[in-house]
């Protein structure tokens, strides 16, 4: 059999497109798909804000009060008190022994709990030090997203999901163990390197084992087992609130993912591509067993003997696999780089919106533990919202569609009059819920505009680039003391941006997975076909 995708689709319609193996393994990659949301979020609670004060040693008691006692009022500046405290005059604790006006820095601080790496590692008055974390853990994000592309397309999906899954859970039970601030930092952005690719790698193992009509399901299930996976975090965090026993009780769990090395079966489409056609045909014919389905003869003939015209096609396409030829194709294309080109901005678009909505979560009024949990929860309407419209519209029409009503949602936000509060919070809400749709929508339809041999180095450039907008997010408070909607304008106009730049892509409903560069610069003339058809 050759690695077209029409014979495979052929033969892997027979398996069934979602059947009792695809359900199995599907089953399995959703565990530490779960897992990859907790650890991407972790750092929220285990680097929260908490409040504070400066010790004063010539009132404080013993024990020593959080918040403080009466002498509050002759010890700090009004309405201060965390960076920096009235100069003391004399001995004492009264009102005559500090000065009315005149302030010194703190040095030590009281904390109202040491639930947070912030009382643990002393980081009062330095607010920088704690969002540094994420920044940190966003940059170990994109270092990760090649290195675990290249060990996917080159040593398999299977052998990159089962390291990133893996791998997490030392460097987090290490890092739970950090006597100071720059240790917890080094492993955070270490933790980041080596799990973070876990998403992507089996995003594109569930994808490439599924038929074409599961496929959009599938990876808005992936989407909503992300969300879950986030509220998780809060749930645990509520429970476990000191941060050292929490990182121990989120990582240690996956040391158990070494299991999978035994259940856990490669890419049929992977194979294919490195021409193990020996080790595909044994996996199609499991899949075939446990499916209760079975295989047509000419499926059999395919998978069990050579073709004079399959060898030829497999050593020129092996040849292609190289990944120095393989990428210099994809630089000379000038269809693919266009689409590369407009994916990544999508990326940087949905990445800056999303985590940029997602910051003011647990700053806002009320426990900051359910409003985590809402916030990622009203992620999943967006993702059932991508399911039932994906395959019944298309993928840019419904994509288009929600840039667009996002993009209006934000603009909308600053003229709402302060008083309307509940429908500011509606509006940014919606706006989350939109961005979420698009979010899941584009792993499907990134996934399917790129050729086998570079689906996941394609995806995994596209999510570098939207790491750009992660790092950049946490800074968009900044553009306020500009501008109070500065933020919500921008991210509107960049969803709108986003919106028109679907144009130039073409559609993909319906159309099997290309495992060469010409089957993937073919979609858009498939595309144009239809269309004329269509209008004729």
């Amino acid at each position: 059999m050759g690695k077209g995708d029409d014979g495979l689709d052929a033969v892997l319609s027979e398996l069934g497109h979602f059947g009792r193996y695809q359900l199995m393994i599907f089953s399995l990659i959703l565990i530490p798909i779960l897992f990859s949301a907790v650890y991407n979020s972790q750092y929220i609670f285990a680097v929260a804000d908490v409040n504070y004060r400066c010790m004063v040693p010539e009132c404080e008691t013993w024990p020593t009060q959080y918040p403080m006692g009466e002498w509050e009022k002759w010890a700090f500046p009004e309405k201060r008190g965390r960076c920096e405290r009235l100069k003391p005059i004399g001995s004492g604790c009264s009102e005559s022994t500090f000065d009315p006006v005149k302030t010194v820095p703190c040095d030590h601080w009281v904390y109202e709990n040491n639930n947070s790496i912030v009382a643990e590692f002393d980081l009062g008055c330095e607010e920088w030090k704690r969002t540094t974390v994420g920044t940190i853990h966003s940059a170990g994000i994109f270092m990760a997203l090649p290195l675990t592309a290249y060990v996917s397309d080159t040593f398999g999906r299977r052998v990159a999901f089962i390291a990133t899954g893996m791998s997490p859970a030392i460097v987090g039970i290490i890092r739970s163990f950090s006597p100071n601030y720059i240790f917890y930092i080094c492993f955070e952005l270490l933790d980041a390197v080596v799990g973070a690719g876990v998403y992507t790698t089996g995003f594109v193992l569930a994808l490439e084992m599924v038929g074409i009509k599961k496929r959009v399901l599938c990876g808005n299930i992936i989407s909503s087992t992300f969300a879950l996976g986030q509220a998780l975090v809060a749930v645990i965090a509520w429970a476990v609130p000191y941060w050292r026993n929490l990182t121990r009780v989120l990582y240690a769990p996956s040391l158990l993912f070494f299991l999978y090395y035994f259940v856990i079966e490669e890419s049929v489409r992977w194979l294919l591509s490195k021409g193990n056609k020996k080790e595909a045909a044994r996996i199609i014919f499991k899949a075939a067993a446990i499916n209760n389905r079975k295989l047509s003869p000419e499926s059999i003939k395919q998978l069990t003997e050579d073709s004079p015209e399959d060898t030829k096609t497999e050593t020129a396409e092996n040849s292609q696999a190289k990944p120095k030829s393989i990428m210099r194709q994809v630089f000379k294309s000038k269809v693919l780089m266009c689409r590369l080109c407009v994916c990544a901005f999508w990326w940087v678009t949905v990445t800056f919106i999303y985590y940029g909505l997602s910051i003011n979560s647990v700053s806002l009024a009320g426990n900051s533990y359910v409003n985590y949990i809402l916030t990622s929860l009203i992620e999943i309407p967006g993702y059932v919202m991508s399911v039932l419209t994906l395959d019944r519209f298309g993928r840019k029409r419904s994509i288009m569609t929600a840039y667009f009503v996002c993009g209006i949602s934000l603009v909308s936000l600053p003229f709402i009059p302060p008083s309307m509060i509940w429908l500011q919070t509606s509006l940014n809400l919606f706006g989350k819920l939109c961005i979420s749709m698009v979010f899941s929508s584009i792993y499907v339809y990134t996934g399917e505009l790129y050729p086998t041999g570079l689906r996941h180095r394609m995806m995994a450039a596209c999510s570098m680039a939207g790491r750009i907008g992660q790092m950049v997010a946490p800074q968009t408070p900044l553009l306020m003391t500009y501008m109070a909607s500065l933020p919500y304008l921008l991210f509107g106009v960049m969803s709108a941006c986003s919106g028109f730049l679907m144009i130039l892509t073409p559609e993909t409903l319906s159309v099997n997975l290309p495992d060469t560069i010409q089957q993937a610069e073919s979609i858009a003339v498939k595309e144009k076909k239809v269309t004329t058809l269509t209008v004729n």
